[in-house]
């Protein structure tokens, strides 16, 4: 059992908390039994109370203390593909980008597509917000024009709803931070999501891609 703070698998997850760690070992750590459950092999797993002491399971922890168990894998890409899928632009929180990640798992047949400027979508805080379909549907890193699809940006400004596009397959839906959007320029075809007068202007990102996903991916089931 762990008794050591110096111990050189604690030293790899304290190390694994930052970004240019985890590109340069090319792993990554998730925390706690469910995601421990929905992974793939580890490269190590420690479980407190059977290979370390509770207290030094939680000194490395991004959660806090009752850290049951850290696993540390080997970071996965997809490839882009599916009928449906998402792109993402600058966007810069790893909760949002996690949280996509699950939605695209629970809605569409391709993976989330990371382009310029995305949080680390194997931070500790994008595979907790993930709840393990990270693990399920790796995500993919290509820029938008070396995608061979039809493009649809989500802009609040846009004149066609969602639901006045064409569904046509094969589709990627584009997204950007919620508050700089989508570059000029950036696809040809823009759509936005209906919000009630009197709402807010816009909406989150990862609740964005959510409902745009859930409309689009009836829609092509009703076109099928």
């Amino acid at each position: 059992m762990i008794r050591s703070a110096d111990n050189d698998k604690l030293k790899t997850i304290r190390k694994l908390h930052d970004r240019r760690w985890r590109e340069k070992l090319d792993l990554f750590v998730a925390e706690g039994e469910d995601l421990v459950d929905a992974a793939w092999e580890p490269e190590f797993l420690l479980v407190a109370g059977e290979d370390v002491k509770p207290r030094l399971l939680d000194d490395v922890s991004t959660v806090g203390s009752g850290t049951r168990a850290i696993g540390v894998y080997r970071r996965r890409w997809s490839e882009p593909g599916g009928e449906l899928s998402v792109y993402l632009h600058g966007v810069h929180d790893p909760g949002n980008v996690g949280t996509i990640i699950r939605s695209a798992h629970a809605l569409c047949d391709g993976p989330v597509v990371l382009g310029p400027d995305c949080a680390d979508p194997y931070s500790p805080k994008a595979v907790r917000a993930s709840m393990g379909s990270v693990f399920a549907r790796p995500p993919a890193r290509a820029a938008a024009a070396d995608l061979s699809r039809r493009l649809v940006g989500l802009d609040v400004r846009a004149e066609l709803t969602l639901a006045e596009i064409d569904p046509q397959p094969p589709l990627t839906l584009c997204l950007g931070a919620e508050r700089e959007g989508l570059p000029d320029g950036f696809a040809a075809d823009r759509a936005r999501i209906p919000l009630r007068e009197g709402g807010p202007e816009s909406l989150n990102v990862a609740m964005a891609a959510t409902l745009a996903l859930y409309e689009v991916a009836n829609r092509m089931a009703a076109h099928a």
